[in-house]
């Protein structure tokens, strides 16, 4: 298979002195183009994610589609290149243009012209040059074949370009449960995410959003833990209530107790079946609560009779993430999408007193939306990302503190 540098038929490339990866896959590549390795690259090149540039008028023009666009490679004349980007070498977003992502299974048999050349990584120690026939195609599907991808369940870090302490990175670091579900960059706060054409689909099929407006205001919904149910809300703040009184932990049938007569003596909204009716919806809360909490116990999630307070830490932590998604589809720009991370924050650090106790609560807040006592994905996901987050010396929980 042959393999370019950008000059000349590529043998291993000389290490540059002072460079440093700025992600794993970066790393990767770069270890194995030091080698000559071109199989090592291109196996780690199957579990990345591809970027590559594409004018914004044309994406908002046929939304959901992508167009490729060839550049002249000036190393050999007459000859096009596609220019693709690994996470960790994409510049900040700004409005024109944007990135879609792929991948290069989907490019080994999605790849638009044979007389066109893949180039990774232009003009950085780990770029690589390759032409794209379909005999070379047929190599790099083998190569996807191989790999895992998409990516799930890992820590990933942005080493260079991204906080990694202070207010901003704690922000960031709010959103880190979901990061390591989908094994995505915690730290970037530059965000492209799923690129331009699938954060879009993402936040219309998800949340309903589809315009700058609405971003907002899902936003400042998020910040203000207006998205979680009032009604967990109201049952757990009885619990919180009574523990204050009485000093720790409060037995499950004075919870039971209390909260029906704190909802009964609540001025008349509607019937007395109503009524009736919501202190039945209590009640199931509650039983559903201390189930989930006896499993977090088990496993790790929650000390020894400790318990969750309130659920905002859920709408922290999406909000966190919504200002980068929100950044991704071009709904805002990086000065609004940091703010809105500082404030989620800033709320966290007031409202929890460690990043054990937001963990707790977060993954509480999801389990009772999505869940259903299933324990499945919804719950083991977030279960696995809780134990890196606390445990991996990498890790933003072990290394940025919480207050």
């Amino acid at each position: 298979m042959e393999t370019w540098n950008g000059m000349g038929p590529a043998a291993a490339a000389p290490p540059v002195p002072g460079w440093r990866p700025p992600t794993d896959v970066e790393a990767g590549l770069y270890a194995a183009r030091t080698r000559g390795d071109w199989a090592a690259y291109f196996d780690v090149l199957a579990t990345a994610d591809l970027y590559h540039a594409m004018p914004r008028a044309t994406a908002d023009s046929r939304p959901g589609w992508v167009s490729y666009t060839p550049t002249p490679w000036g190393a050999r004349p007459g000859t096009k290149v596609l220019v693709f980007h690994t996470a960790g070498m994409l510049p900040a977003p700004v409005p024109d243009p944007v990135f879609f992502q792929d991948d290069l299974g989907e490019l080994a048999k999605d790849w638009p012209q044979d007389d066109e050349w893949l180039c990774v990584n232009p003009g950085s120690p780990c770029e690589g040059y390759f032409p794209a026939t379909a005999e070379h195609r047929a190599v790099w599907r083998r190569h996807a074949e191989r790999a895992t991808y998409p990516r799930r369940n890992a820590l990933r870090t942005l080493w260079i370009g991204g906080p990694l302490h202070g207010p901003v990175a704690h922000g960031l670091a709010c959103g880190a449960l979901l990061c390591v579900a989908n094994a995505s960059l915690w730290n970037a706060m530059g965000w492209h995410g799923t690129g331009y054409v699938r954060e879009r689909k993402r936040l219309k099929e998800w949340w309903g959003i589809t315009s700058r407006e609405e971003w907002s205001s899902a936003v400042e919904a998020l910040l203000d833990s207006r998205m979680s149910s009032p009604f967990w809300g109201t049952v757990l703040q009885v619990r919180s209530a009574l523990a204050r009184d009485f000093g720790g932990l409060v037995e499950v049938a004075h919870w039971r107790e209390v909260t029906a007569r704190v909802l009964r003596s609540l001025p008349a909204g509607g019937t007395d079946a109503e009524t009736e009716a919501q202190v039945a919806g209590a009640q199931r809360l509650i039983g559903r609560i201390t189930r989930y909490e006896s499993r977090f116990r088990a496993d790790g999630l929650l000390p020894e009779n400790g318990f969750v307070h309130s659920v905002e830490a859920w709408d922290y932590g999406r909000a966190s993430k919504m200002a980068r998604w929100g950044l991704g589809a071009r709904y805002c720009d990086l000065a609004e999408a940091e703010r809105a991370i500082l404030r989620a924050g800033q709320l966290s650090r007031i409202s929890y007193r460690s990043w054990e106790d937001f963990s707790a609560a977060y993954v509480l807040g999801r389990c009772l939306h999505f869940d259903e006592e299933e324990f499945g994905d919804w719950y083991g996901d977030m279960l696995h990302a809780h134990r890196v987050l606390t445990s991996d010396p990498n890790s933003p929980w072990v290394n940025i503190p919480f207050r």
